[in-house]
């Protein structure tokens, strides 16, 4: 394998010692940017996901317009329950549709374990063009929902605030419940091994909705199908976990193999690092909203984030994705404030 030539990030999956943390931010690839926004414009949502020199034009591009240490792969964790028989649309103004809802154990049964390769072969595809595209100038990072996030969207049939149907869909036919998340688990633990023989560096598991579950029920709906993936995956490639109000579960999520911890902005550093034993890398958690912040404020914040969780086994990102009005400038800020760390 070539060596990438900016290695920060992996430096800090490995837990080495490294001059300064590298950085990078969730959603990166994306809405915030005006180049985005302009192929936004000319393609619809599933279209750029599934044409790979798109992903990959979109993916490269805050590497060069940024300046990030590390590029993730711009898809979107619905493609796995298309793969899966399970209808997707992307409706403006609404995000996530989906028209057929799995609301019982019949509905569970129509849904399929596929072959990664043939029904999402354009990721895989548009992995092998980024990695030529991004030249091992930095790593490329893969990503994958959670078995539980994905069962919210497919269960409830779009974004909510508190996914009531899903939850009920769980709690009374806990069965039906088990079936699906491990169809799900079973496709998502093919589809990162491939996209790791595709070419990507790490990959990322997001449970955007974990922390809508009591930390009993996480542990029963979400955290031992993660686990799952965690074991298939963490022998090949570093896993980072990301777990959004998950902070109930950071003590066993620091001793399930994982490579690396996401931090929401809800948790402090002091909070993480007591919580995780202080032993394991962790990612985060600056506030998506305070990239609001004037550009010197920002720095300045960065550069305290920075200290509380100390440099080493420390990635620096967002608490959650890059919100879609963020000013380019103070996006450039939030990276150019860890290049300039430690100088203050």
């Amino acid at each position: 394998m070539t060596q990438i030539k900016n290695d920060l990030f992996l430096k800090a999956l490995k837990g080495e010692t490294v001059e300064r943390p590298p950085v990078w931010m969730m959603r990166q690839a994306g809405r915030y940017l005006p180049d985005f926004m302009k192929l936004k414009a000319k393609y619809d949502f599933f279209t750029r996901c599934r044409t790979p020199e798109l992903a990959t034009e979109i993916t490269v591009m805050p590497i060069h317009q940024i300046g990030t240490d590390a590029a993730i792969l711009f898809s979107d964790i619905l493609v796995v329950p298309q793969a899966m028989n399970i209808e997707v649309e992307m409706k403006p103004g609404v995000g996530p549709w989906l028209p057929n809802p799995v609301r019982t154990s019949a509905d569970v049964e129509k849904v399929i374990v596929p072959d990664v390769h043939e029904t999402l072969g354009y990721v895989m595809d548009a992995i092998k063009m980024t990695k030529q595209a991004l030249n091992d100038e930095v790593p490329l990072i893969g990503f994958a929902g959670s078995p539980w996030t994905i069962l919210c969207y497919a269960v409830q049939g779009q974004g909510s605030k508190n996914f009531d149907i899903a939850k009920k869909f769980c709690f009374s036919n806990p069965v039906a419940a088990h079936t699906l998340l491990q169809k799900i688990t079973d496709t998502t633990i093919a589809y990162l091994k491939a996209k790791v023989e595709a070419g990507v560096d790490a990959v990322q598991i997001f449970d955007s909705w974990g922390g809508m579950l009591s930390p009993t029920d996480y542990q029963e709906f979400s955290w031992k199908y993660i686990q799952q993936i965690i074991d298939a995956l963490k022998d090949i490639t570093p896993v980072i976990a990301f777990g959004k109000g998950c902070w109930f579960a950071y003590n066993e999520m620091s001793k399930s193999g994982a490579s690396a911890l996401g931090v929401d902005w809800t948790c402090s550093a002091r909070n993480a690092r007591y919580l995780t034993g202080g032993n394991i890398t962790l990612q985060g958690n600056f506030d998506p909203s305070r990239l609001y912040s004037p550009p010197a404020q920002i720095k300045k914040m960065v550069h305290q984030m920075i200290d509380e969780f100390g440099k080493d086994r420390y990635i620096v990102n967002l608490g959650h994705g890059i919100l879609p009005d963020i000013p380019v400038e103070n996006a450039r800020a939030f990276v150019d404030a860890v290049k300039e760390y430690p100088s203050k």
